[in-house]
C-alpha cells in the first residue's frame, strides 16, 4: 500500500469519535512508522537515488520515522533533523537537549508555571510513560527497519540517532513558554508562513470583501478530513451555520455537502494563511494543528478548537490557557454547545484582543523563521556538519549525564566521614572516661 492510501486510512480512523487508550495509539504510531520507513526504503525511485546519487546534507522529520537517519551514514553527508511540533524528550535526545521537569510541562500537559507539587509529580509520570512507550514501541520498531536497510551500518541505531548536525524546530518561545535550548536547537515556528500572504481568487476576494458582517474559516487540517466526520455531528454543524447566518468557509473534501446553508461556501482546498489575513475574517474553527495554530497566531484570528489526534489537544489547551481560544470535546458537541462557543468568541472582544498582542510579539524577531533556517543549514554545510556545536553531553553515558556516579561517590565520603567521626567521638569519651575514673581513683577519702 501506498504512504499516502495509509495516511488517509489513519487520519480517517481518527475522525472517529471512539476513544483510544495511549497504549493502543503508540501501537499504532509504531506500526504506522514501521509502514511507512519501510514503503519509503521499498519505492524504485529511492532505490535508485541510493545507488546512484551523492549529496551534500540530508534534512530528515524525525516523528516515528527514525530509522531514516541511517541515511546519514550512508550518504557520509551531515544530518538537519526537523520537528513540526516543537521538541520532546525523543527529539531532545537528538542533540542532548535539557528539559528541566520542574518548569517545562510534558507536551500532552496544559500547565502552565509555577507548576504545583502535584502538577510536578503528573508532569514527572507523563515523561516517564512517554520515555517507556517510545523506547519499547516506537524504536525497536525502527531499529528493525534500520538494520533490513542498512546492514551494513557501522552506527548503531541509537548512535545514528545521536549523529545529528542541527535540529529545525516548528516553535517559538512567544508561542508557548520560555526554555533552555543548546545551540544546534533551533526555533523556526512559522517558517512555512509567508511575510507577504499570496493574492486570493477572484471569487473568494470578492466573497470576502462583500462579507463586512465578517467570516468563520472552518478546516480540520490536512489530517483528519470534514467528510470523515460523523454523520450526527455533520448535521450539528450544518444546523448551527443555517441558524447563525454567519458567512462560512468550509473546507470540505468532497464536491457536494447534502443539506449545506447558503451561507456556506465548500471547497476542497484553500489558501489559508491568505484566507486568515483577511481583515473580515473574525474567527477559525480549527482541529488545533500546530500550522494551523501558528498560522491563526500571525494572522491575529481567534480559535475554537475541535482537537482529535496527537498534540492537537495541547495547542488546543495552550491557546486557552492564552486566552484567544475556546474548544469544544467532538464527542460531547451539542448544537446548544457548539453555538454558544461561537457566539461567546465571535461577541467577547477579549479573544481578538489577546491573540492581536501575542500576534504582536510573535512577528517581532530580528529575521523571519525562514531566514533563520536557511542561515543554520547553510551553516552546517559551511563547516562541515558542524560538529563544534555537539553537546558534550552527547558522549556521556546516563550515569555520567546525571552525575549519578558523583553523588554515590558523595554518599560514600559522606558515610565514611560521618562513621569516622561518631569513632572518633567514641574513642574520645572511652578516653575521657578512663581519665576521669582515674581522677576519681586518685582522690583522698
Amino acid at each position: 500500500m501506498e504512504n499516502a492510501q495509509m495516511y488517509d486510512d489513519y487520519t480517517t480512523d481518527a475522525a472517529d469519535t471512539k476513544n483510544k487508550n495511549l497504549f493502543e495509539e503508540y501501537i499504532d504510531f509504531a506500526e504506522f512508522g514501521e509502514r511507512v520507513t519501510s514503503n519509503i526504503f521499498e519505492n524504485p525511485h529511492v532505490k535508485e537515488v541510493m545507488k546512484t546519487e551523492q549529496f551534500d546534507l540530508i534534512i530528515v522529520e524525525v516523528l516515528m520515522s527514525e530509522s531514516l537517519l541511517g541515511l546519514g551514514e550512508y550518504f557520509k553527508a551531515p544530518v538537519v533533523a526537523v520537528s513540526t511540533f516543537g521538541t520532546i524528550s525523543f527529539i531532545d535526545y537528538l542533540v542532548g537537549n535539557v528539559s528541566p521537569l520542574s518548569y517545562i510541562p510534558h507536551m500532552s500537559l496544559p500547565y502552565k508555571n509555577p507548576m504545583s507539587v502535584w502538577q510536578r509529580c503528573v508532569n514527572v509520570i507523563s515523561e516517564l510513560i512517554d520515555n517507556f512507550l517510545v523506547n519499547y514501541f516506537i524504536l525497536p520498531s525502527q531499529e528493525k527497519v534500520y538494520r533490513k536497510y542498512f546492514p551494513t551500518a557501522k552506527l548503531s541505531l541509537n548512535e545514528a540517532r545521536k549523529n545529528v548536525s542541527l535540529v529545525m524546530i516548528n516553535d517559538h518561545f512567544t508561542l508557548r513558554q520560555p526554555r533552555p535550548f543548546v545551540p544546534n536547537m533551533i526555533e523556526v515556528g512559522g517558517m512555512h508562513i509567508k511575510q507577504k500572504p499570496e493574492p486570493l481568487e477572484d471569487d473568494l476576494q470578492e466573497f470576502l470583501d462583500n462579507a463586512k458582517e465578517g467570516v468563520i474559516y472552518f478546516s480540520m487540517g490536512s489530517n483528519v478530513k470534514s467528510k470523515d466526520l460523523p454523520k450526527e455531528k455533520l448535521r450539528i454543524l450544518l444546523d448551527t451555520f443555517r441558524e447563525l447566518k454567519i458567512k462560512v468557509l468550509w473546507k470540505f473534501e468532497l464536491e457536494e455537502l447534502p443539506n449545506k446553508p447558503d451561507n456556506v461556501l465548500i471547497r476542497k482546498w484553500f489558501n489559508q494563511p491568505s484566507i486568515l489575513a483577511h481583515p473580515n475574517v473574525k474567527l477559525f474553527i480549527s482541529h488545533g494543528g500546530y500550522l494551523s495554530t501558528t498560522e491563526t497566531i500571525f494572522h491575529a484570528k481567534p480559535i475554537l478548537g475541535i482537537p482529535r489526534m496527537a498534540d492537537q489537544f495541547m495547542n488546543v489547551k495552550n491557546a486557552i490557557h492564552a486566552g484567544f481560544a475556546l474548544s469544544v470535546r467532538l464527542e460531547d458537541m451539542t448544537r446548544e454547545s457548539f453555538k454558544a462557543t461561537i457566539l461567546e468568541l465571535w461577541q467577547n472582544p477579549k479573544y481578538t484582543q489577546a491573540v492581536r498582542r501575542l500576534s504582536k510579539r510573535y512577528r517581532d524577531q530580528p529575521l523571519t523563521p525562514l531566514q533563520k533556517a536557511l542561515f543554520w543549514t547553510e551553516y552546517v554545510l559551511r563547516h562541515d556538519g558542524a560538529v563544534h556545536m555537539r553537546n558534550a553531553g552527547q558522549d556521556l553515558s546516563f550515569v555520567a549525564y546525571n552525575n549519578i556516579d558523583v553523588y554515590l561517590l558523595l554518599f560514600l565520603v559522606f558515610v565514611i566521614v560521618c562513621s569516622l567521626l561518631i569513632y572518633l567521638v567514641k574513642l574520645f569519651c572511652e578516653i575521657f572516661s578512663k581519665l576521669f575514673l582515674k581522677q576519681q581513683k586518685r582522690k583522698p577519702e
